[in-house]
């Protein structure tokens, strides 16, 4: 909560910035369009790929003036840069190590399962390969992060 200025914002009245690095185009499209009803007021902003993500992050060209993310949803296949490599960049800097990585990957693989928690993701999950699970997966994300987790605020 804040004081200032005679008014008292809450949690509800803030919005929560997530941040998507996903190379899918379609699977940008369909969260945007899941979150955008959600009761959470948020902002989805997508990078497509690594480099991108890391410019976003350390705030480099042309990304000088974007807020902090508040929850990063991270795919795995990603062009030049893995989605392991974010996360390992992610986690071991002092800035940004307290964000929560979700992983949002199709990779069901054991190896990469466990590689995503050893890196310390907050989360692991496997895209669906159907439009309505694909859904009900960002309806649950919005539920947990975004209604029931109290995410670690940078002013």
């Amino acid at each position: 909560m804040r004081y200032g200025d005679g008014i008292l914002e809450t949690r509800d009245s803030i919005s929560i910035e997530i941040l998507m690095i996903e190379d899918n185009p379609g699977d940008v499209r369909l969260t945007r369009e899941v979150l955008k009803d959600a009761k959470v007021h948020n902002r989805l902003v997508a990078v497509k790929d690594g480099q991108e993500a890391m410019n976003y992050l350390y705030k480099n060209d042309p990304y000088t003036d974007v807020i902090r993310p508040d929850l990063i949803l991270l795919d795995l296949n990603l062009p030049r840069m893995s989605g392991f490599e974010i996360l390992q960049k992610i986690k071991s800097d002092q800035g940004l190590k307290s964000i929560p990585v979700v992983i949002l990957t199709s990779s069901q693989a054991e190896k990469d399962i466990l590689a995503g928690y050893e890196g310390y993701a907050n989360a692991y999950i496997t895209k669906p390969v159907s439009l309505d699970q694909f859904s009900r997966i960002v309806q649950a994300i919005e539920g947990f992060w975004l209604e029931i987790v109290r995410l670690p605020r940078q002013d």
